[in-house]
């Protein structure tokens, strides 16, 4: 039987239909209608499964579910939305405003980095996994925890934030804040921070001329590509990071045992120039000999339709 999937953000709203290989049969985006009421965005989504239904020739009816991966805080009973602050949602009643328009199809609700780690599971890097990480580094860090074979959304079902673990003592401030957080150390914004701060200080160095010194010009991509290129002021930073992002690792390996981490977002698109470097950092900090795997997400941008797709199996 085929499942619809909807992965809300604060610019686009992707849809899918998924079969129950876990495989995108269709896939649509519109844009998040920002601004508005949550029921303008509810409604934006019943009118989108309705057409790419019809475009399938299968009736709304014919679905086995209907998942929504919201990028927010859920309530324990995966009713409502708590805060998605970049949707403005506040205590949305979001999954029985859907099934208001579609009464006979079950709906799910779920984090969106929960969500993708569940994709992962079904058909990405966790395939045949029982313990596993995933970890996105983006302008923020998203992750998900598949423990005993199944998406876990905490003991308290508050949801998991790996990105808020403290990893270093009166370090730079987070977005939470709290000082230290993983968010603060590992993200792609740690590397733009670094590397237009590096801009001033060096401002003959690489950076500083491929940004044409102008800040806003320095992207983590060009901190990174510098640093593929053997700048040295790059080098330093990119190593620093990996340093950082290896102790978070580390970390995750030590309290879980995972069989894999996975790594998605930006930053991961860096290939084996993070990972080689990083599995090294790794493997002389853990406790195990023999820790699990760490690994590129599979999934990318499409991670977030197919979990929510998936939520009924979990």
């Amino acid at each position: 039987m085929l499942q619809a999937g909807f992965d809300i953000g604060g610019t686009n709203i992707a849809a899918g239909i998924v079969d129950e290989d876990a495989k995108l049969v269709l896939k649509r985006s519109i844009p998040f209608p920002a601004g508005e009421p949550y029921q303008v965005a509810v409604e934006a989504l019943a009118q989108l499964l309705t057409e790419m239904t019809e475009e399938l020739f299968v009736p709304v009816s014919s679905l086995a579910s209907i998942g929504i991966a919201v990028p927010g805080s859920i309530d324990q009973a995966s009713e409502r939305v708590v805060h998605a602050y970049n949707l403005q949602f506040h205590d949305v009643p979001l999954r029985s405003a859907l099934m208001g328009y579609f009464p006979s199809v079950p709906v799910f609700l779920a984090n969106d980095a929960n969500a993708a780690a569940l994709a992962e599971l079904y058909a990405g890097a966790f395939v045949g996994c029982k313990t596993a990480v995933l970890i996105t580094l983006g302008t923020g860090i998203g992750g998900g925890l598949i423990l005993g074979g199944r998406m876990f959304n905490g003991g308290l079902g508050n949801g998991v934030e790996l990105g808020h673990m403290v990893l270093e003592h009166g370090g730079p401030l987070c977005t939470c804040g709290t000082r230290g957080c993983i968010e603060a150390l590992c993200t792609a914004t740690w590397l733009v921070q670094q590397g237009r701060k590096s801009l001033i200080e060096y401002p003959h160095a690489m950076i500083a001329t491929k940004a044409g010194q102008v800040l806003s010009n320095v992207n983590a991509k060009l901190v990174i590509d510098c640093a593929k290129a053997g700048d040295a002021i790059a080098k330093d930073i990119f190593d620093r990071y990996v340093d950082q992002l290896g102790s978070a690792l580390t970390s995750c390996f030590n309290l879980l045992d995972p069989e894999v981490i996975a790594l998605g977002g930006g930053v991961s698109l860096a290939g084996e120039f993070l990972f080689s470097p990083l599995r090294e950092n790794v493997k002389q900090k853990c406790f195990f000999k023999n820790c699990g795997k760490i690994v590129q997400a599979k999934l990318g941008n499409d991670a977030g339709i197919i979990g929510a797709a998936m939520l009924a199996k979990n």
